[in-house]
């Protein structure tokens, strides 16, 4: 598979695909083993960790947390050089008063919006596919 680099390829096939479940934000100054394989990403910062984790977990384990998310994946291959993709989305996003989290991986760029938000967050990028 190989990447895409041309952002109006980009935005033709980024196919948002909104994941099941909700997740949430938690940050801890130590590592926690536990909280690895469940977490969908995990960003190590001066101030401390932050896990992205399914709320069911969360809740399970008294984990606190703020925020609670909905998790869309663009399936397309974006190429990590590519340049307008999260510009875009983010402005599509941000023109439907939906905040975004965005974290890119190494195939595929990955968003979490407000839960309560995530149909109009999936009908905002489903129209800029077709700009």
């Amino acid at each position: 598979m190989s990447s895409v680099r041309d952002l109006s390829l980009l935005l033709q096939q980024m196919n948002p695909v909104l994941q099941p479940g909700a997740f949430v934000f938690t940050t801890s100054s130590e590592p926690h083993p536990a909280w690895e394989s469940p977490a969908v990403a995990i960003v190590k910062e001066p101030e401390g960790i932050t896990y992205v984790l399914p709320r069911s977990l969360a809740d399970a384990e008294g984990i606190v947390y703020d925020f609670v998310a909905a998790w869309i994946m663009l399936t397309v291959h974006s190429d990590l050089e590519a340049v307008g993709l999260t510009a875009a989305v983010s402005t599509a996003l941000a023109d439907a008063g939906i905040s975004c989290n965005v974290v890119a991986g190494f195939y595929h760029d990955h968003l979490f919006v407000p839960q309560e938000k995530q149909s109009a967050a999936m009908k905002a990028l489903q129209q800029l596919t077709h700009v």
